[in-house]
């Protein structure tokens, strides 16, 4: 396997490959790896030749600069998790190898059609145009056939499906599940900050959110919210930020069952903010 830092030598690893006919498969990620991330390797090392995986800690995507400086980076550890599940080559470029001074300073600029308006986007100003700005770069360097992307984070999802047919990508986007701990907790970078006890409390979040679906042919997607941001708040420990039932198209609120839904969550288990979604299949006839 391969560990590559400036964009010449991955343009020369990609020259090579398309001029050998082989098929790349690439997994954009910010490294402090886990199995969520191992799962969508492992499925792009079975679908192509050649897997790539890039590790960039993006800081154009936060808004927040300690959580920029909180983010968890151990490149060793997280080279031999890839190594072990098929990748062969990673993508570990600096900042200053992707990004001149003024992109760091000037906001990138992409029509979102109202998708970054809500939920994430509502309390992260701006993370969005980052994801967008470093993804799309990534695509023109890689120029993947297939990208891997986890459903945990599922409107950033909807905004790369997005920004691949605004932008005229040929590549394939596949959309793989959320994978989650034995107790039901969504994998996560972030979980590496909890604490044992934050832990334990971090499961109710997706123990409650199983439990919705219980509920959701009997109540009406607005009082299915409100009954999920009570009882995750009556966790001691657990503050939700947001919960919205939205179309999973447009990631508008929804006030009814008779179109696709998802509900998405962010909620601080002390500082740690964590996210997580669940789908609901009630439709009226």
């Amino acid at each position: 396997m391969k560990i590559i830092k400036l964009k010449q030598d991955l343009k020369s690893e990609i020259e090579s490959l398309k001029s050998s006919g082989k098929t790349i498969g690439f997994v954009p990620t910010m490294g402090a790896l886990h199995k969520g991330h191992k799962s969508l390797v492992k499925r792009a090392v079975e679908e192509n030749d050649v897997c790539i995986v890039s590790i960039f800690v993006n800081p154009t995507q936060f808004n927040n600069t300690s959580d920029l400086e909180k983010y968890p980076r151990n490149l060793d550890q997280d080279a031999g998790l890839l190594e072990k599940a098929g990748c062969k080559l990673i993508f570990a470029p600096e900042p200053g190898e992707i990004y001149e001074t003024d992109e760091l300073n000037a906001p990138f600029e992409f029509d979102f059609g109202g998708l970054d308006k809500v939920m994430e986007g509502k309390f992260r100003p701006g993370h969005f145009n980052g994801v967008v700005q470093i993804v799309s770069k990534l695509f023109k360097l890689v120029q993947p056939d297939k990208a891997y992307f986890g459903e945990k984070d599922f409107q950033q999802l909807a905004i790369i499906h997005r920004m691949v047919n605004l932008m005229n990508f040929d590549i394939e986007i596949i959309d793989c599940p959320i994978v989650r701990e034995p107790s039901g907790l969504a994998m996560s970078s972030r979980n590496e900050r909890l604490t044992p006890e934050q832990r334990k409390k971090a499961v109710e979040i997706s123990k409650v959110l199983s439990e919705s679906r219980n509920f959701a042919a009997q109540l009406p997607p607005r009082e299915l919210t409100k009954w999920v941001i009570d009882m995750i708040n009556l966790v001691p420990g657990l503050e939700v930020e947001y919960y919205d039932i939205v179309n999973t198209t447009t990631l508008q609120t929804v006030n009814s069952w008779t179109e696709p839904t998802v509900g998405c969550i962010a909620v601080y288990c002390g500082d740690v903010r964590l996210i997580d979604n669940i789908k609901y299949k009630i439709m009226d006839n």
